[in-house]
């Protein structure tokens, strides 16, 4: 392992640590008694506390010295003075220990006393410190110069990578993630108060059942089988209302081997719920009023800004049928057309499609294309084709259509919700037409025939009408995040290159590339701003060290970040 010059001398204060019998992490519990918030919040001159966490900056001016102090709940300042910290006549504890081998990064308790700075700056006045973790690696800390910001901790890969720096150097990502669990624990207080279980259903299946996705596979040794992982939740929580309860719900971890987005990770939080006796129109209305009051709770109003948008989730959202969205935004009606008929009229508006796909997914492509995008407020989108929804019950008015809806908001669908299929025969029927599309190509048709679910249909399912919304998606809405990485604490990435040592120009080159993934080599010369010399060595850098390629098409040279 190379290391530093940093993280060398850091290794080197470790050990002189020891040498003065100072053990640099200890086991014995630390006793705090305040929080930095809590210290603004109840602050009294003269007040005694014991506070811990990290050391962030420090001015040191020779006996005395100002530092803050991070914890959970954000920084205080605390000062340091030789004598109060040693008040006989060793002073060590501040000159050597303090001031020579602690580093920015590391974790300390403090016991001191509370006061205000002339400056009116409220600050613990250090008694008495103890180390309590030595950082080895130093923070990747931004620095200021004449008002000037550098070297900040912002590219994303690095930041999703080592969210735990992140967290720590960039407080206003953790208020990102405080804001997910406030929402998880509004949603879930709205569903036990209207009575609802919820529960927990298996994350390894012997079919990957209840949506239309590729899943992970795996093997059971002991029974010597394939196992999926969750792909939806969807037929398991049914089974559990065939069994008698009336209202259930999981937030479920889900899977599923296919490619990744901004708005797309492997594995995904979504929320299922199913209750019984109702239909899709009732759940419009609780979507409604669920959705409002997890806006309230997240950011104690209706209202979020998302990019160029300003979105309000206070109840009621507007109502339109797929056939009348696509209507208006396309002037094309799909009532009682035939498959080759979708197919000629998505050809003539420009949609790329194929003879494997059916009638439903010729509709989700030309909704998808034309329509869906439109949709920025919060509205319910309803009544789709039979084709596109083979787990949801026949319209009740047109047995073209079933009772399904999904709430679109700012282009997304971000809840999907039926009335439930619960006639097992029209239910088996639908699984193997779907089957019959798979084999025909259709890799959004289900493969499997759950045959223990339609088991359980068979012993009566009451009317039910079940929903599921896309957390991720959702607080991405609710604290203006594009992207899904910023949402989940640990994203899936690629796997990390082996850190190689480039020249400042070759730097510069792909910090370029990293913007657009890809540019003509001619630009990308142009932007750089490089001698010939230091360009031919940068591009020969970043391409042996498998950083970047050079690739030749029929518009000229590309270089494209590998």
């Amino acid at each position: 392992m190379q290391l530093s010059e940093q993280e060398i001398v850091r290794r080197e204060k470790l050990s002189k640590l020891r040498e003065l019998g100072i053990n640099p992490y200890p086991a014995n519990l630390y006793p705090v008694n305040h929080t930095s918030k809590q210290i603004k919040e109840k602050f009294a001159e003269g007040k005694q506390v014991v506070i811990a966490g990290r050391l962030m900056s420090r001015r040191i001016q020779g006996s005395a010295s100002f530092a803050e102090l991070q914890d959970a709940d954000g920084r205080i300042q605390v000062y340091f003075n030789r004598d109060e910290i040693c008040p006989g006549e060793d002073k060590s504890h501040y000159n050597d220990v303090y001031k020579k081998l602690l580093d920015i990064g590391d974790f300390i308790g403090i016991e001191g006393e509370l006061f205000t700075t002339k400056v009116g700056e409220k600050t613990v006045m250090v008694k008495g410190f103890t180390l309590l973790s030595k950082a080895l690696k130093p923070l990747p800390l931004p620095k200021e110069k004449d008002g000037v910001v550098y070297d900040k901790f912002d590219d994303p890969e690095q930041r999703y990578r080592q969210r735990y720096a992140d967290l720590v150097v960039n407080p206003e990502v953790k208020e990102v993630f405080v804001k997910r669990t406030k929402l998880f624990n509004a949603m879930r207080n709205f569903f036990n108060e209207a009575g609802y279980f919820e529960v927990e259903t298996p994350i390894l299946q012997p079919i990957p059942g209840g949506a239309a996705a590729r899943p992970f596979v795996t093997h059971h040794n002991s029974l010597n089988i394939p196992l999926y992982m969750r792909i939806a939740n969807e037929l398991y929580l049914k089974r559990l209302i065939v069994g008698g309860f009336d209202g259930v719900y999981e937030f479920s971890k889900n899977f599923r081997n296919e490619g990744m987005d901004r708005t797309h990770n492997p594995e995904f939080t979504a929320m299922e719920i199913y209750v019984s006796y109702k239909d899709y129109n009732w759940m419009m209305d609780f979507a409604e009023s669920l959705l409002e009051h997890c806006a309230i709770a997240v950011n104690g109003t209706t209202t979020a800004t998302f990019g160029e948008h300003t979105i309000d989730f206070k109840a009621p959202y507007k109502r339109v049928t797929m056939t009348q969205s696509i209507i208006d935004f396309t002037g094309f009606d799909i009532t009682g057309k035939s498959e080759d008929e979708l197919r000629e009229a998505a050809k003539g508006m420009g949609i790329d499609v194929d003879e494997t796909m059916g009638k439903g997914k010729l509709i989700d492509e030309i909704f998808g294309e034309k329509c869906e995008g439109n949709y920025i407020e919060p509205t319910f989108i309803t009544d789709y084709p039979k084709e596109m929804s083979p787990l949801c019950k026949e319209h009740r008015e047109n047995p073209e259509l079933t009772e399904r809806f999904e709430l679109m908001v700012c282009g997304k669908e971000i809840a999907n919700a039926y009335s439930e299929l619960n006639d097992p025969i029209d239910q088996r029927e639908r699984f193997e037409h779907q089957l019959k599309l798979a084999q025909k190509g259709d890799d959004e048709a289900t493969e499997f025939i759950d045959h223990d679910f339609l088991r359980a249909l068979e012993y009566g399912m009451p009317p039910t009408s079940g929903m599921g919304i896309g957390m991720d998606r959702l607080i991405m809405f609710l604290t203006n995040n594009p992207s899904i990485q910023e949402v989940l604490f640990f994203p899936q990435m690629k796997p990390e290159r082996k850190q190689v040592a480039l020249t400042d120009e070759a730097k510069a080159v792909l910090e370029i590339l990293k913007k657009t993934e890809k540019l003509p080599l001619a630009d990308l010369k142009v932007q750089a701003g490089l001698s010939n010399k230091k360009w031919d060595k940068s591009i020969k850098e970043l391409t042996k060290n498998n950083l970047a390629k050079v690739e030749k098409n029929d518009d000229g040279l590309f270089v494209e970040i590998v």
